[in-house]
């Protein structure tokens, strides 16, 4: 997908300001961790059509609204998704103005996480 410059520079800004972890090492420190959640951050049909099993999904639309009732917890370890590393930088930014202290974007997203753990979709 082609992005605007003014995404692209959204998101490049969020990126200086928040803690990202590419999926190969994401996923060791999510099996080492039975704290560490791993959140779907996509759009809702990108989530039925296949996902992370045993992941969470708070999309983009609902994240800042329902992470607090959620994960009160603000040192939670959160491991954010999307499809590539673009969306999860955004909502981690933003749940890092929030308070939590332990937010990652998972750089390569679905991209790459559909290669490194069993996925499933919604019938």
């Amino acid at each position: 997908m082609q992005h605007s410059p003014g995404f692209l520079a959204l998101v490049e800004a969020a990126k200086r300001r928040i803690l990202q972890i590419d999926a190969a090492a994401m996923v060791a420190l999510l099996r080492s961790d039975p704290q560490a959640v791993l959140i779907d951050v996509r759009e809702d049909h990108e989530w039925r059509a296949g996902h992370v099993q045993g992941a969470v999904h708070l999309g983009r639309g609902i994240l800042e609204r329902d992470i607090e009732s959620r994960y009160p917890q603000l040192d939670t370890p959160l491991y954010l998704y999307c499809g590539g590393g673009f969306r999860s930088a955004l909502a981690a930014d933003n749940l890092r103005q929030m308070g939590y202290s332990q937010v990652y974007s998972v750089d390569g997203g679905w991209r790459e996480l559909q290669q490194l753990l069993p996925v499933e979709a919604e019938p």
